[in-house]
């Protein structure tokens, strides 16, 4: 019961860092519930909780959305999660994790010393990113650190960030979670954690644009790059220590 309260809890905490980030609970979400379950029990349980959490998210700032973005960066992402949820049981690529986490602290640190330097918002950067991201969702539980990369080069408006990041994040996410139950990442034992997460889902969700109402456009851009830097040490050093 004590870790079953320690696992919830550090759900409830990844899941207002991200909606506050703008890129999902699962960067933050995934490492950490690596300590307390198999990488498979992972996989399926972030998939579900990332379902209510972006129906939360469409809930509370659904008037923000950028649908010409959905269609650019959404649809590549779901293809390819597709892909990436059924590779996830044939093939076991251990240094994936680590390789996504020395990106996003390289990218965090650039971006945060060089704040002129962006990508070019282009369709091509908008297609191929978020079929990486929607790829890597499915392979290896998490993707929002590549797409918010890509949704920060467009400038957006932190709301609509948010709001769009989250309309992708549903369709990939419900899509990799069907093919996550289908292969049975979620045992029997494991389906009670799914009221506290649908519980944490709306919570996290409403605690965090809370929170996004008192941070300004640079500090929210600041904010995610500290988020991403962090996300990318955890990543690392997860995959370190299993390495060792």
């Amino acid at each position: 019961m004590v870790n079953a309260f320690i696992f919830l809890l550090l759900a409830l905490l990844s899941e207002i860092v991200g909606t506050v980030g703008g890129f999902g609970s699962s960067v933050f979400f995934v490492p950490l519930a690596g300590f307390f379950f198999d990488f498979k029990t992972v996989l399926g349980l972030t998939g579900l909780l990332h379902v209510f959490s972006n129906i939360a998210k469409l809930v509370l700032f659904r008037q923000h959305i950028q649908w010409s973005l959905i269609w650019k960066i959404g649809v590549p992402s779901v293809l390819l999660v597709i892909a990436g949820a059924w590779l996830s049981n044939h093939v076991q690529f251990q240094y994936a994790e680590m390789l996504l986490g020395l990106f996003c602290m390289f990218f965090a640190v650039l971006f945060w010393y060089k704040t002129d330097l962006k990508l070019k918002p282009t369709n091509s950067n908008a297609v191929t990113g978020g079929g990486v991201a929607g790829f890597l969702a499915g392979f290896i539980g998490t993707g929002g650190a590549i797409r918010a990369v890509i949704l920060t080069s467009f400038g957006l408006e932190k709301n609509i960030f948010i709001a769009t990041s989250a309309a992708i994040d549903f369709g990939v996410d419900l899509s990799r979670s069907v093919i996550y139950v289908g292969q049975g990442y979620v045992q029997g034992n494991f389906w009670w954690y799914l009221p506290g997460l649908i519980v944490i889902a709306f919570v996290g969700s409403y605690i965090g644009k809370k929170l996004l109402n008192s941070v300004s456009p640079e500090q929210f851009r600041k904010v995610v790059l500290i988020f991403i830097l962090l996300t990318g040490l955890v990543m690392t050093g997860k995959s370190l220590l299993r390495l060792f």
